[in-house]
């Protein structure tokens, strides 16, 4: 242990040296939309990390929104809040939770990074719970304890009387009475999830508009396979989950981190958002948006936005690159987008924030300067999306990238068409709408 801790010592005084030393990287805007630039990758002993000091909200400090916009304080004083969803009645679920710290660390580097992205804030305590924030006639917001007891919670759906949570291991399935302030259901084990060490533990859900099926986001256990192919199984997948029977099967595969999903209005088409690899350059991979094909292959590990090979991935498998899916958009590297929303038609923002979807950007860890902090907005046309993303909200940490206040995650609508955002590094959860 003494050796190991040496090795870590030592690895993280190079850190800066080698964060310094990567040149400098891409602009953002030449990575957005269908071709980004793809620049060489590189390899590091240890790769570039930067973030700044997690630091939360002071003062009556809040994030910044662009012209024609406001942003208010909803809820505060929450514990590590992930995700929101709106319920029939306009009651908003706050998901407050965080990883279940399950994860051995084997490795020098392992121990560096979980340090360093400590010092943000992210890692935080996460409450294992559900709350349930209810406008009351004044305006006012309240809070409730709606339902604990959880295991690292992040995806919530209801359909009809049977709400849904996906825990990092399972979906629990709970009963829902109308306009109820808790869930006093103990619930039943609905399906399980994919559940070995848990490096990404998020499990994002969406259920098809007929109520039909479940469809779940499950990420890698792993940046390209180091922990090896067994512990892959059934990961960086969406699965689909028949809500009849509770089985299940792979519906889209090779993504290596699909942190939310959505449907798109037009097309009616899934789609969902991603989180690239790791640790071979500044510039790579592009985070992105992206359709989602029945049985599609997205090429995870062994290539990345598309048919680009990942040289460090053994055994190489060019069968499966070969049917490697382009994702739709890139939304530039190291962002960590970890929330998306599509907008309604009643969707009550500026006319530039009518149709498209909203991405909640969590940031960087492994890029300098930052990249992310923000909530974007992407615009569709024809059911694709266009153009290059409108910053909505920033100001998520100080101009000299030392301070960070919050960080954006889940994303919904409230029953007046304001857009709310689960802050889980401020512990907030903000709403913005027209001025």
């Amino acid at each position: 242990m003494k050796n190991f801790k040496t090795l870590a010592l030592t690895g993280l005084i190079g850190v800066t040296l080698v964060g310094c030393s990567g040149g400098k990287p891409l602009d953002p805007n030449t990575q957005y939309g269908a071709d980004p630039q793809l620049p060489e990758a590189k390899n590091f002993l240890v790769p570039p990390m930067k973030v700044p000091k997690g630091v939360g909200w002071q003062n009556n400090q809040m994030p910044q929104v662009s012209a024609g916009l406001k942003i208010e304080k909803v809820a505060d004083h929450l514990l590590h809040p992930r995700q929101l969803y709106t319920l029939p009645n306009g009651d908003i679920l706050v998901v407050e939770s965080n990883g279940p710290g399950e994860e051995a660390v084997t490795t020098p580097k392992q121990l560096i990074a979980g340090k360093v992205k400590g010092m943000s804030g992210k890692s935080g305590k996460g409450g294992n719970r559900i709350s349930l924030l209810r406008q009351g006639a004044n305006g006012q917001w309240q809070k409730f304890d709606f339902l604990d007891g959880l295991h690292s919670p992040f995806g919530v759906q209801l359909i009809g009387d049977s709400l849904y949570v996906a825990n990092t291991g399972n979906i629990m399935k709970y009963r829902y009475e109308p306009n109820a302030t808790r869930i006093t259901d103990r619930g039943e084990e609905f399906s399980d999830l994919p559940n070995t060490v848990n490096h990404h533990w998020t499990k994002a859900l969406l259920a098809s508009p007929d109520g039909s099926k479940l469809y779940v986001g499950v990420g890698s256990n792993s940046n390209i396979t180091e922990n090896g192919l067994e512990v892959e199984y059934r990961r960086a997948n969406i699965l689909e989950v028949d809500t009849n029977t509770g089985a299940s099967r792979i519906y889209a595969s090779g993504i290596r981190n699909p942190t939310g999903l959505g449907w798109e209005p037009q097309s009616g088409k899934l789609w969902a958002i991603a989180n690239e690899r790791d640790e071979i350059g500044d510039s790579l991979v592009p985070d992105y948006l992206t359709s989602v094909q029945e049985k599609g292959f997205y090429g995870w590990p062994y290539s990345y936005y598309g048919q680009h090979v990942d040289t460090r991935v053994k055994p190489q498998r060019p069968d499966l690159v070969a049917k490697a899916i382009k994702p739709d958009y890139a939304l530039s590297s190291h962002v960590a987008p970890l929330g998306m929303w599509f907008a309604s038609n009643n969707i009550a923002l500026t006319p530039q924030l009518k149709q498209g979807v909203f991405i909640s950007n969590h940031g960087s860890w492994d890029r300098s300067p930052l990249n992310g902090y923000d909530v974007v907005f992407v615009s569709f046309n024809n059911g694709k999306p266009v153009g290059k993303p409108i910053k909505v909200v920033t100001g998520f940490y100080s101009s000299d990238e030392k301070k960070l206040y919050g960080a954006p995650v889940g994303l919904t609508e409230d029953k007046s068409g304001a857009l709310l955002i689960a802050d889980d590094v401020g512990n907030t959860v903000w709403r913005v709408s027209a001025k």
